[in-house]
Order: C-alpha cells, then sequence, then structure tokens
C-alpha cells in the first residue's frame, strides 16, 4: 500500500476488476504498471477519460503485433532460424539488435519508457498503439508514485497531478490453497518438473497446464502439455526420479534468475521454442531437421526458416496429423487470405524465403541443422 492511499478520496481498483471505461469518462486516471494490462488499459481509457498518466517504476520495452510488412510479429519472428541465431549470439548482442528494431519504431528514450534493463531482462509487453497516445498528449509518462494526497498523486520526481481514479495494474500472486500437501508456492516460485508436474507424489496423478509465462503464444503450449501428461496418466510414459526432477528446476530457477530483474512477475518464464521442444521430446514429437533435410528439403526449409507453428509437432510421432505438411506449406497464405478483401494483381506471398535464398542457403542450411541438433537438448 502507497502512503496516502488511504486519505486518497477518489477511488482505486485492481486491473483485474477493471471491466469498462465507462465510468472513467471525463476523469483523470492514473494507470500503475506498464505491463500488458496497463498499457492495454491506459490506451482504452485515453479515448474516454480527460487524462490518462502511466506510472512506471521501472519503464519497459514496448513490443507490437504488427511486425514487418504488416505480417503478425510473432508468426514473422518466432522461427527456429532466429532461435538458432539467438542462441549462438551473446545475449548482449541480442538485445541490441532488438533494441535497435524497437527504437527505430519509436524512441523510447525519447517517449520516457527505456528501462535500465535489457529487453531479454523482462517479460515483453505488447502494444501497438501507446506511441500514438503518448505523442498526441492522451497518456503522459510520469515515474513511480510515491505518494497520494486527498486528491492527486505525487510522483518520485517531485510532480503533482490531480486525479480523480487510479488503476493498480501491478501483476498476481497465485497460490493453491486446496493443494497444500502437493504444492507449496512462496512468492510465486513453485517448484514443478518442466513447470507441470509435482516432484513429491507417489504417483504422477497431477500436472499443471498452462501455468507458464512464454515468450510466444501460450495456447500451443498448453496443448503440447496435455498431450505429455495424458501419456504420463495412462501409463505409456514415466518421469525420471525425484532427485534429477528436482535437479532440472533448480538448474531452470538459476537461469530465470540469472537473466531476468528480480520480479514475482518473472518466476514462470519459458521461451516458446526452447520449451517447446523440450515438451516435445518427452512426448516423442520433435521435428528431426536432418531427416526433413534429406527427405523433404521443401519442408525442411519452411520448418527451419518459416514460422514454428504447432503443426510442427504432428509431423511424426503420437497424435501424427498426415495434413500438417501441406499445413506447415501453406500457413503464409492462410494468414494472408482473411486481409485480401479486395481484388489485386499482385499475388500473395507464398513462402518464407525467395528461392534465390533458398538455393544460396542451401550448403549453409545444412551446417545450421548440424549446429541446431547438436545444441538442442
Amino acid at each position: 500500500s502507497l502512503p496516502g492511499l488511504e486519505k486518497f478520496e477518489g477511488w482505486y481498483l485492481h486491473s483485474r476488476d477493471y471491466k469498462s471505461p465507462q465510468s472513467f469518462l471525463g476523469k483523470r486516471v492514473v494507470v500503475v504498471g506498464t505491463g500488458n494490462s496497463g498499457i492495454d488499459i491506459a490506451v482504452e481509457l485515453s479515448h474516454i477519460a480527460k487524462q490518462v498518466f502511466l506510472s512506471t517504476k521501472r519503464g519497459t520495452w514496448v513490443l507490437h503485433r504488427v511486425g514487418d510488412d504488416g505480417y503478425p510479429f510473432d508468426f514473422s519472428y518466432i522461427s527456429r532460424f532466429r532461435e538458432l541465431l539467438h542462441s549462438l549470439l551473446p545475449q548482449n548482442a541480442s538485445s541490441f539488435l532488438l533494441e535497435r528494431k524497437l527504437n527505430a519504431r519509436f524512441d523510447h528514450v525519447l517517449y520516457g519508457l527505456q528501462p535500465q534493463h535489457r529487453v531479454f531482462h523482462q517479460h515483453p509487453t505488447v502494444n501497438d498503439d501507446l506511441p500514438n497516445c503518448i505523442i498526441s498528449g492522451s497518456v503522459l509518462v510520469k515515474p513511480n508514485i510515491q505518494k497520494f494526497t486527498e486528491t492527486s498523486a505525487i510522483f518520485s520526481d517531485g510532480t503533482r497531478e490531480d486525479i480523480d481514479a487510479v488503476v493498480f495494474a501491478t501483476g498476481y500472486s497465485f497460490s493453491f490453497p486446496f493443494l497444500e500437501g502437493c504444492v507449496k508456492v512462496v512468492e510465486n516460485q513453485i517448484s514443478l518438473y518442466k513447470f507441470m508436474f509435482p516432484i513429491n507424489l507417489e504417483k504422477p496423478t497431477l500436472a499443471f497446464i498452462g501455468l507458464i509465462q512464454p515468450l510466444g503464444p501460450i495456447m500451443p503450449i498448453s496443448e503440447l502439455q496435455c498431450r505429455w501428461a495424458t501419456r504420463v496418466f495412462k501409463g505409456l510414459q514415466d518421469l525420471p526420479p525425484s532427485t534429477n526432477m528436482l535437479a532440472d528446476i533448480t538448474q531452470t530457477k538459476e537461469k530465470m534468475a540469472k537473466r531476468y530483474v528480480k520480479s514475482q512477475r518473472h518466476t514462470i518464464q519459458v521461451d516458446y521454442i526452447p520449451y517447446m521442444d523440450e515438451l516435445a521430446c518427452q512426448v516423442g514429437v520433435k521435428p528431426n531437421l536432418l531427416t526433413l533435410f534429406l527427405t523433404d528439403p521443401k519442408l525442411a526449409l519452411e520448418v527451419a526458416f518459416g514460422p514454428c507453428t504447432p503443426y510442427q509437432y504432428r509431423l511424426q510421432g503420437p497424435g501424427e496429423w498426415a495434413g500438417a505438411r501441406e499445413a506447415i506449406l501453406t500457413q503464409w497464405q492462410r494468414v494472408v487470405r482473411p486481409l485480401q478483401t479486395r481484388a489485386r494483381d499482385c499475388p500473395p506471398r507464398s513462402s518464407t524465403v525467395p528461392h534465390i535464398f533458398k538455393v544460396f542457403f542451401s550448403i549453409g542450411l545444412i551446417v545450421a541443422t548440424l549446429a541446431y541438433v547438436l545444441l538442442s537438448p
């Protein structure tokens, strides 16, 4: 609780209780927090409130949903080739490249948002509209709130703003009081093997699905988690000994603590492709790039350089789908299709890489594939 909040004569709420902007019509509102919920609420309120103040303690890097050439950002950037480059480059170099790209869209220093930490040291905030709101003045970025008075907020830089309402988008704490005998949560820290299985149960009859915060979409991960969990429940697969699982949990927590800014927000972080591949290895459905390149080069190129969509985990093994190959090779067309609402002469993008690029990098792909196989878990 912030000093003076009990004296504040306006109203305040947590972002969990925010349902509609209508009650904030004509009000001066402070939104505390620059996570995804905080920025989304600030942007929505900016259309109806008299003034919105966005208060941030550390600042944040803001990614955008619309990527290069207008394609979805995650569809364009979550690929095995990019993941390989990211794993080979020093983390500072990877951060520099992405930060440069984000600052090319809008300068985070100029807009008062750039944090001290690097872009890969926090969970990303994704919003396309915030820069427009800031440059138009409907959202003003402010530092951390120092205290409240009856009618205003005083910020850490000494400035004071009269306000009518406060929305705290300061994150969540999770717990499972009905499972205290099985799992224990302390400051959002929970010990689960691969973020799924408690290690102290006599039999593996419990799994947590979706208790992760991925750098990418969560639903494909949850689906693959379910595939693994059901195989374990049916006795088709065994979990490792509890000592091995504990060692894996400890190693994962140490890596997370070393990489991310210390926060209760950063306790269940996973990188999309590495974590999906970890799960896929357990289920036996991870695509073999080397085999694909030797047997189906066209598909191998799309799997390596194209979007890492869930179809890749239906190419082989349990749950194999005969339509997975065709789905992968035509995924760009399906993304483009809803946008083609008027006739045009130029054909839509039909492949991830141009033909010359494919030819030029054929040899390089072999090397990259071998490196990927050797570096992957």
